[in-house]
């Protein structure tokens, strides 16, 4: 059987201290369960950009392509690095440039108080986010004219395409068909951005006529954030574009205690043999880096992502429950309700899987 590559980039802030804990859940899955993993720990982030001015090597690239299954990413971004660009050579390299066009946000809530809703519980907030990753407002399209002067002018494009759109939309619908779900939300903005999010409107209904069984609703994305704290119940599934996915399951992990339980995934949808990037999305949060205090509950949910792409969806289920467990008996950090330490928690999750 051969082995899955599977590169680890721990990053900025506190990305290493993350990554450190999910890694241990690897090498258990490698070592003691015997999967046949193959980890690659990689120095890159802002430390190793400052000490010589590396972002993300050519030779690594073409290798994570042609070579790795999955990478797992802890977090980008170091004050120290004003421009942030290492991170965007990084994060960008990866999403654009292995064209991993769906970015998957589980917006789960696994315990009843972590759901902060009045008369709301853990049952009514179970929404998965597909985002399109590569395309939108974020590829950089624009720029400055007179900067810095009275009369200045800045613009970025907002890009979409037929094909970028589509496949995004399909994949949502896929995921959908797949898991049992019976609707699917397109969140837009086509009644103010009538170009662009038109064609969101018009693919997303001409894509659900494929798909005869699930329920298409369109909703205005101002609109979808009011529901969502409202009652998330009625949502299953949300596709929408890159910025608005970007917004909307931030405010989706304030619904599942907060962006230190938010876990992501980064696929090339339509192909899932092709190499995919898993990442915790709650940023690198440099006042917390090296003080044991992050949660690591995200990265390990991102791991149990991870294993499903590589074939192993019980771990997947396992990994969950293990969570689930560590904030019903409250060992956990206190962004969720515990007293723990990023290590301790770690620990927490280790002894569960080795009992």
């Amino acid at each position: 059987m051969s082995k899955k590559l599977v590169a680890l980039i721990p990053g900025d802030g506190i990305g290493p201290e993350v990554v450190a804990q999910a890694k241990r859940v690897l090498v258990h899955y490698r070592d003691v369960r015997g999967l046949p993993l193959d980890l690659w720990d990689l120095d890159l982030g802002a430390d190793r950009y400052l000490r010589d001015g590396t972002t993300f090597p050519k030779e690594v690239s073409e290798r994570i392509e042609n070579e790795a299954s999955a990478v797992l990413l802890g977090a980008l971004g170091d004050p120290r690095v004003p421009n942030l660009e290492h991170a965007r050579d990084i994060l960008f390299g990866l999403r654009f440039g292995l064209d991993l066009y769906a970015n998957i946000r589980p917006m789960k809530a696994l315990d009843d108080r972590l759901v902060p809703l009045k008369n709301r519980s853990a049952k009514d907030v179970n929404v998965t986010v597909f985002r399109e990753n590569t395309e939108g407002i974020y590829v950089g399209m624009g720029g400055q004219f007179k900067r810095g002067t009275p009369d200045e002018i800045a613009i970025n494009e907002d890009v979409n395409t037929r094909k970028g759109v589509e496949r995004l939309i399909r994949a949502g619908f896929e995921f959908a068909k797949k898991n049992g779900k019976k609707t699917v939300h397109m969140a837009d903005k086509s009644n103010a951005m009538k170009h662009a999010h038109e064609l969101w409107y018009r693919c997303f209904f001409e894509v659900a006529k494929e798909y005869p069984g699930i329920e298409a609703k369109h909703v205005y994305v101002d609109a979808l954030c009011l529901y969502l704290i409202q009652d998330p119940s009625p949502f299953e599934v949300v596709v929408t574009c890159n910025l608005f996915g970007d917004i909307v399951t931030d405010l989706g992990a304030a619904l599942q205690g907060g962006l230190g339980m938010a876990a992501s995934a980064n696929v090339h949808a339509s192909d899932p043999s092709r190499v995919a990037m898993f990442e915790p999305v709650h940023g690198s949060a440099p006042p917390l880096a090296g003080k044991d205090l992050a949660n690591p509950l995200a990265s390990v949910l991102t791991v149990g992502m991870l294993l499903t792409h590589l074939g192993y969806p019980d771990e997947e289920a396992k990994l969950e429950g293990i969570v689930t467990k560590a904030i019903v008996e409250k060992k956990c950090t206190r962004d969720v309700g515990g007293e723990l330490g990023t290590r301790a928690v770690g620990d927490f999750v280790m002894a569960q899987l080795q009992g």
